[in-house]
């Protein structure tokens, strides 16, 4: 585990570093694995690497790690491409954008990495391991107790297995010949303590003893995210890597392999974010189903159950606001601020300020930002999404005036995008049913009289506005000694159906004269035998 603070680390290096970090153009990397979806807390990397890139004028470059072929999922690659488009966090470079350090992904360039391994191996920091999978079975019985029940390849193990360490040199070379299987195994040193900054925690310090021999080099000639980060990061000019921070324990292999192949000086400054928790610590995989992931345009599978998993997208967030509580996941600027823009999070975003321990996610707080947003942004911004809601129900809309104004009516009133339909269907299809129990128990003849000569005013109305209507109504109740809530009642149930919705008398301007009208004729023929 890493302490803090080692003071046998040198300050005067570390500064080095900042100031050569500072003469060269940001460049920051997020490197995900086609394994299947992003969850929250890859977004939020993505995040935080982006805004910090472009606050500082430099680039964020997208690589796909898929050493691991045995994990690869169809479809995966292109999933985090449409990920991040949702979300507006465009990659400068990467397999699809293209760039002049590549190929992004790391299974086209695996040629690069052998070199670097046996560097490594000819320096006697690295070793040849021929261990088959038995024998490392075995070794993990044989050496496992009660205090140590899942033994590891470490400085206590490896002159007991079969590697270059034990095995004489015309041995090793022999089996090098004729192409026996093996790995190359990170030589990890005893008794000494890595050190680095990092961004978010201080100084970090480990002690080498308690991390295990890495694999470097996979026997199929594939890197393991070990070597294949700093090789990556080195050839990429990664000035800052930034990721979460359950990769802080494999921090010491990745400073040691810097050290060994490129110098201490040439290593990016790290930051590694805290965890998003769930209602019960770390958010779970249950947990992501259940609150989803941002996109899944491509009716993204499960790859183990076969299921269909519901995104934030599909759940009717918007990406403004995905992005925004994202961002407040683990940072704020100080402030009482929680709505920013993504260009406001460029201006504002500070690595230092994002907090060491962990952020609970809260979906509550999630939709309440949606809410937020869908008030914020305007009405044009919303129609092609709100289009989307309607036609799911069958509804097609040709008018965007029409619907500009149903929109600007009742988006104070959504929280997610599908409420846009329980919230605006009546303005869409006229009620074949009415609340007739919330009618009946006030209504008489006088009502009846009251809407008939409303109706017959409407058709006299010139300026069809929602003042004007009311004005109307207003002064026909009046005439007809009846209290005006009384008869707001029944024509809101006349409009819509039902005890909900917008004022109705904006309800009314919307729908139109004739549609009013048409609906008031319709409802006083249904309540007709209403005693």
């Amino acid at each position: 585990m890493p302490c803090m603070a080692d003071k046998r680390f040198s300050l005067t290096n570390q500064y080095a570093i900042i100031l050569r970090l500072m003469a060269k153009k940001v460049r920051v990397r997020f490197a995900p694995s086609p394994t299947g979806g992003l969850h929250l807390g890859g977004v939020r990397t993505v995040l935080y690497n982006y805004l910090f890139a472009k606050q500082q004028g430099g680039d964020f470059i997208l690589r796909i790690e898929d050493t691991d072929q045995s994990r690869y999922v169809p479809g995966a690659e292109e999933y985090i491409y449409q990920t991040l488009e949702w979300c507006g966090l465009q990659p400068d470079e990467s397999p699809k954008h293209g760039g002049n350090v590549g190929p992004y992904r790391q299974s086209e360039r695996k040629e690069l990495y052998r070199k670097y391994a046996e560097q490594l191996v000819e320096k006697g920091v690295a070793y040849y391991a021929f261990d088959t999978a038995g024998e490392l079975d075995e070794m993990r019985i044989r050496l496992r107790t009660e205090t140590n029940p899942t033994p590891q390849y470490d400085h206590t193990v490896r002159m007991q297995m079969r590697n270059s360490l034990v095995l004489a040199k015309d041995e090793v070379d022999t089996l090098l010949q004729n192409g026996t299987p093996h790995v190359i195994r990170i030589k990890m040193p005893e008794g000494e303590t890595v050190s680095f900054t990092d961004a978010i925690r201080g100084e970090v310090s480990f002690e080498t003893a308690t991390v295990d021999d890495k694999v470097l080099l996979k026997a199929d000639g594939m890197p393991t995210y070990h070597l294949a980060v700093v090789v990556d990061d080195h050839l990429m000019e990664i000035t800052h890597a930034f990721r979460g921070e359950e990769w802080l324990p494999s921090a010491p292999v990745h400073v040691l392999v810097w050290r060994h192949l490129f110098g201490e000086e040439a290593m990016p400054q790290w930051a590694h974010l805290p965890l998003i928790l769930g209602p019960s610590g770390k958010l779970s995989k249950r947990d992501g189903a259940k609150y989803g992931f941002p996109v899944f345009a491509m009716n993204w599978n499960d790859s183990k159950t076969g299921e269909l998993t519901e995104g934030f997208k599909e759940k009717g967030f918007l990406p403004e606001a995905f992005v925004n509580l994202l961002a407040m996941l683990g940072w704020n600027d100080g402030t009482e601020q929680e709505l920013f823009s993504l260009e406001e999070l460029v201006q504002r975003f500070s690595i230092e300020k994002v907090h060491r321990g962990g952020a609970k996610f809260d979906y509550d707080k999630a939709k309440w930002f949606n809410h937020e947003w869908i008030k914020k942004v305007p009405v044009e911004a919303l129609m092609p999404q709100v289009k989307a809601v309607l036609a799911e129900h069958g509804v097609q809309v040709t008018d965007d005036a029409y619907l500009s104004n149903v929109i600007a009516l009742v988006k104070d009133r959504c929280t997610l995008l599908p409420d846009f339909w329980e919230h605006s269907a009546f303005f869409f299809k006229a009620p074949v049913e009415y609340d007739t129990i919330a009618v009946k128990a006030k209504w008489n003849e006088e009502k009846k009289a009251f809407f008939h000569s409303y109706n017959k005013a409407l058709y006299s109305v010139s300026s069809w506005d929602a003042a004007t209507l009311e004005t109307v109504f207003k002064s026909l109740a009046e005439t007809a000694a009846i209290k005006p809530g009384e008869l707001q009642l029944p024509f809101r149930i006349m409009l819509v159906g039902g005890k909900f919705g917008p004022t109705v008398f904006n309800i009314a301007e919307v729908l139109g004269k004739k549609e009013t009208i048409s609906r008031i004729d319709a409802a006083l023929n249904q309540f007709k035998d209403l005693r």
